[in-house]
């Protein structure tokens, strides 16, 4: 093989490394110039709430909102739109643990009287949802975020 072909291709190869790197930094700073809303329900006393909350901090190019829902409770229709967007019943999306649910009968009550208790008492609310323009999830675990981002 000649030194001449040894050296073009060498050239050629370099130069499509570095037009796919320059591609790339290109469609990651576009990504980052046009931002992704993201909206948490966030309650800072729950551990899964907080490693959802910094990945969606860690993620370029997002804008988030935090509404710490336990101070600012969503209303029942906020909640049911939630919950459509991410594929859930009301009844999915009832926490158990540490609440009286169970005890009401709300995990078989109806979407209406679900979502009602919800709205009256946030504590009901099983945490954290995201919502993005690509849906809406219920982040357990955490990672679950990563499929609307």
């Amino acid at each position: 093989m000649s030194a001449c072909y040894c050296e073009a291709f060498a050239t050629s190869t370099l130069m499509r490394g570095i037009l796919k790197d320059a591609r790339l930094t290109a469609e990651f700073v576009l990504l980052q110039d046009v931002g992704m809303k993201a909206t948490i329900w966030h309650n800072p006393n729950c551990g899964t709430s907080r490693k959802t909350l910094t990945i969606l901090q860690e993620t370029p190019g997002i804008e988030l909102t935090v509404v710490e829902y336990l101070d600012r409770p969503p209303s029942a229709e906020e909640l049911a739109q939630l919950y459509r967007d991410a594929g859930l019943t009301p009844q999915q999306g009832l926490r158990l643990r540490g609440t009286n649910a169970e005890q009401r009968g709300l995990p078989s009550a109806s979407d209406r009287e679900v979502l009602a208790a919800m709205a009256a008492e946030p504590n009901l609310i099983e945490r954290p949802l995201v919502e993005t323009e690509k849906g809406a999830r219920l982040c357990r675990p955490q990672d679950v975020v990563r499929e609307i981002l």
